[in-house]
């Protein structure tokens, strides 16, 4: 019996992606316990030049980041979508708390695990700092809970998440945000440059490999919660940069013809050999693109804020002022 229908989110998504065409895994889901570990350390390589531009844009630019968000030090609540560990926001969050501007830290993530890490390490490091949880699916608290907060919000989007969006995807997910955003409401997101395409394609293709365990470990989330049996030695990690679109992909791609069975959903996949499944994307922008997406989901660039390399900005934007 087809059990698909009585499934949760987890098993459907994947069920979708596998029956396709071309086949997709969602990259939402490499999230886990494990998955936020690997990706700590991805965020540590010295390939992974992401992490290392957004500290130095903090480190050097949070007075006038905080100029841009907060003149005359007028309160805020600072909403980080996608928090993760917060290493990177602790940069802005000392400084801002230095400077005596009154706000409330609101971390939202879809993992409770790492918010609550999250709240530990705040506790020990900043412990005067007002912060508030919220765990779920950004939209959802938009809608239900931070359209309710008094206040002006300043939305911290960080860490080029735009970019593991498809380009429909992120007009569509701006789109949302500003909908549910007020007109001094502000969005502070970060974006990785067109740049080399060598040093772009080695941060997804690490020498140590940690990228592939990345991906590697949703086939071994899959084998554990949906009992599959995904032969990782039957699989290979496969990056590909392409300059003329600007976007990274990751697939993993089948050494061999194969038959996988997900006997929590009674489901057999077949793949061909060298067939590819699509796992993640990591769109790069030029300041064009930029601006072309704020005029297409009602929000004005309101600053550039560049690490010294030009490899990354965090852009600010307002809502447009339609009046």
């Amino acid at each position: 019996m087809n059990k698909t229908t009585a499934l949760n989110g987890f098993a459907k998504d994947i069920h979708q992606g596998l029956t396709s065409t071309p086949k997709t895994l969602p990259s939402k889901y490499f999230y886990d316990s494990d998955g936020d570990k690997l990706f700590q350390s991805i965020m540590s390589m010295p390939e992974y030049y992401l992490t290392d531009c957004e500290f130095e844009i903090f480190n050097h630019q949070a007075s006038a980041i905080l100029d841009a968000i907060a003149p005359h030090k007028r309160p805020f609540n600072l909403i980080e979508l996608g928090a993760g560990d917060g290493s990177k926001t602790r940069v802005l969050l000392d400084h801002f708390q230095k400077a005596g501007v009154d706000f409330t830290y609101c971390p939202v993530d879809i993992s409770p695990d790492i918010l609550n890490e999250l709240e530990e390490k705040l506790r020990e490091e900043l412990p005067n700092i007002q912060v508030e949880l919220l765990a779920g699916d950004y939209f959802e608290l938009l809608n239900n809970k931070i359209g309710k907060f008094e206040g002006r919000n300043v939305f911290l989007f960080l860490g080029s998440t735009i970019g593991n969006y498809s380009y429909k995807k992120s007009i569509e997910f701006l789109q949302k945000l500003r909908a549910g955003m007020r007109g001094e409401d502000q969005l502070l997101m970060g974006a990785d440059l067109k740049k080399d395409p060598s040093i772009i394609l080695s941060a997804y293709n690490d020498a140590h490999g940690i990228t592939k365990e990345f991906n590697f470990n949703l086939l071994r989330r899959i084998n554990r919660e949906l009992d599959a049996d995904f032969n990782e030695a039957n699989w290979m990690h496969w990056p590909t940069y392409n300059p003329e679109t600007g976007e990274a992909r990751s697939y993993l791609v089948s050494r061999v013809k194969q038959t996988v069975h997900m006997k929590a959903i009674d489901e057999v996949y077949h793949f061909k050999a060298w067939e590819e499944v699509h796992t993640e994307i990591s769109r790069k922008f030029g300041l064009d693109d930029l601006q072309q997406l704020a005029n297409e989901t009602g929000f004005e660039v309101v600053d550039h804020f560049f690490d010294c390399k030009h490899y990354f900005v965090d852009t600010l934007w307002k809502p447009t002022n339609h009046s």
